[in-house]
């Protein structure tokens, strides 16, 4: 028992939750682990000189966020929803990968399983994530040279007040494995530009939506844009696919 008459609370450090989770989660870090703390999801305890202490219980719930970001792609809030379930008894459903409607006759139809398509669902806004560019930098595992380079040629825009969300993750991550192909930032200014021009179409077509003042209206020009965007992300895809058939005799 503590001074205080409350039992002491024996638990793990950060760095030997991290040594646990490193295992089935490679890219998890420190800051990660801390930034999940900051948004609720995990609540370790502290020593008297304020150093966190993990139950096995927390190492367990660290792993049930991770694993729920990386298989189904939810977002922070949707987690802690189901965090907050089974902090209440009941058991929270990890719902399987999504295949978007439009595509479920497409399956089996000779041409492969079409679910990595986009669905509208994939563009839904998620305010969840504010990153510092330190967080970006250890999360993507880029250095500030790169991370330059992607801001200087518009692939990663930080928000106006200077943090980063974990779309700028993904799009660091992808860049840094096409750098290993001799690729290099500059060479991918033509897709920011096509994906500018094809925002800028989808903008004309919801625009007179969103100029009703009624959330009706809004809830509306929200769920065209992100159907819009899915069909829009999606043809990009199957012209690049078509292309490559081309380019090899496939």
């Amino acid at each position: 028992m503590t001074a205080a008459g409350r039992p002491q609370r024996d638990g793990l450090s950060i760095g030997a939750v991290l040594a646990q989770l490193r295992g089935e989660f490679p890219d998890v870090t420190i800051s990660k682990i801390r930034f999940l703390e900051s948004e609720g999801l995990v609540q370790p305890g502290r020593t008297p000189s304020g150093y966190r202490q993990f139950t096995a219980a927390d190492v367990e719930r660290l792993r049930f966020v991770l694993a729920a970001q990386r298989d189904h792609y939810l977002p922070l809030k949707v987690i802690k929803e189901q965090l907050d379930a089974a902090d209440r008894g009941l058991e929270p459903a990890m719902p399987a990968p999504r295949l978007p409607r439009r595509l479920v006759s497409l399956r089996g139809a000779g041409d492969g399983d079409r679910s990595g398509l986009p669905a509208p669902g994939d563009f839904a806004t998620d305010h969840e994530v504010r990153l510092t560019q330190e967080e970006l930098l250890a999360e993507a595992g880029i250095d500030t040279a790169l991370l330059d380079e992607l801001c200087q040629y518009g692939l990663v825009r930080p928000g106006a007040a200077g943090f980063y969300d974990s779309d700028a993750v993904l799009i660091a991550r992808t860049v840094k494995s096409m750098t290993e192909f001799g690729i290099e930032p500059r060479h991918l200014r033509a897709f920011r530009a096509s994906a500018d021009r094809e925002v800028g179409l989808l903008e004309q077509i919801v625009a007179p939506v969103y100029r009703h003042r009624d959330t009706e209206a809004r809830a509306r020009g929200d769920e065209l844009v992100r159907e819009l965007a899915a069909l829009s992300v999606t043809l990009h895809t199957l012209l690049v696919k078509a292309g490559i058939r081309g380019v090899t005799g496939g």
